[in-house]
């Protein structure tokens, strides 16, 4: 009897993560596919999300595709009815996609910049987290998996606004863990360190930055997208069904360094 590793199972749900044709979404995506749950990769391009689930179709990991720009809200409407229509409902939401238009001091940010951020970041969790509620509460709860970063309680250089935009996402997390417990929805944010992304090369191919890393961040180096995963499937599995509200940071000790 394995009565602890069987909590970690996900067949049966159905996960539906957002940024998924690369990096850390395609990642999470993976490794919930991996421990048994129906995955929609889902992110702007139809042939980048179309050649992520092709691959994991040929792992044997079910899976299916849809194009949605979470900036549109007619699309993520779209987006969830194509996850009912496709595997019956939806039981994991995880809202990686992100965008950070710009590097720079905040007195160089002009309005639409500030919307677009805010609208992608923020807005677009709040509303798909809104049409996933009611699908989730009927079929007995579920788990919301918010994606923050480090930058949402410490702001990085040149990234103010970005980190403004997590910090709401943190926010909004704990919100939606307070409101929705009684449904059975958990609602948790993990916030990544630096991760070898092309989401953030800027970052990780600054030699001058990466010494840094090295030099004082405890685990000494920067992480790879897998490395996020886990954490995710311990968030929308029963192995973390005590878990609502939290703030999990994978950053390599670079908050405490």
């Amino acid at each position: 009897m394995e009565r602890i590793k069987n909590k970690f199972n996900l067949n049966g749900k159905v996960a539906l993560v957002t940024g998924a044709s690369k990096g850390i979404g395609e990642s999470i995506a993976r490794g919930l596919a991996e421990f048994g749950a129906k995955v929609i990769v889902s992110s702007r391009k139809q042939e980048a999300v179309d050649a992520v689930a092709e691959q994991f179709r040929s792992e044997g990991l079910e899976t299916a595709a849809v194009a949605c720009h979470v900036g549109h809200e007619d699309q993520l409407e779209n987006l969830v009815q194509k996850t009912v229509d496709l595997f019956g409902g939806v039981d994991i939401l995880v809202n990686n996609a992100a965008t950070n238009p710009t590097f720079g001091p905040l007195l160089q940010l002009n309005g639409p910049t500030f919307d677009k951020i805010m609208n992608i970041n923020v807005k677009a969790c709040h509303l798909l987290g809104n049409l996933c509620h009611p699908i989730m509460k009927s079929r007995g709860g579920g788990s919301v998996i918010n994606i923050s970063s480090v930058g949402g309680v410490r702001p990085g250089d040149g990234l103010a606004m970005y980190s403004v935009s997590k910090a709401a996402l943190i926010m909004l997390t704990q919100a939606q863990a307070r409101e929705w417990g009684k449904a059975g929805i958990r609602a948790n944010a993990i916030l990544p360190g630096i991760i070898k992304t092309k989401f953030s090369a800027a970052l990780w191919q600054n030699e001058q930055l990466l010494k840094v890393v090295e030099k004082t961040f405890p685990a000494g180096r920067i992480a790879e997208p897998d490395e996020m995963a886990g954490l995710a499937v311990l968030l929308a599995s029963d192995a973390g069904s005590y878990c609502t509200g939290g703030i999990y940071t994978a950053d390599g000790g670079h908050l405490v360094a």
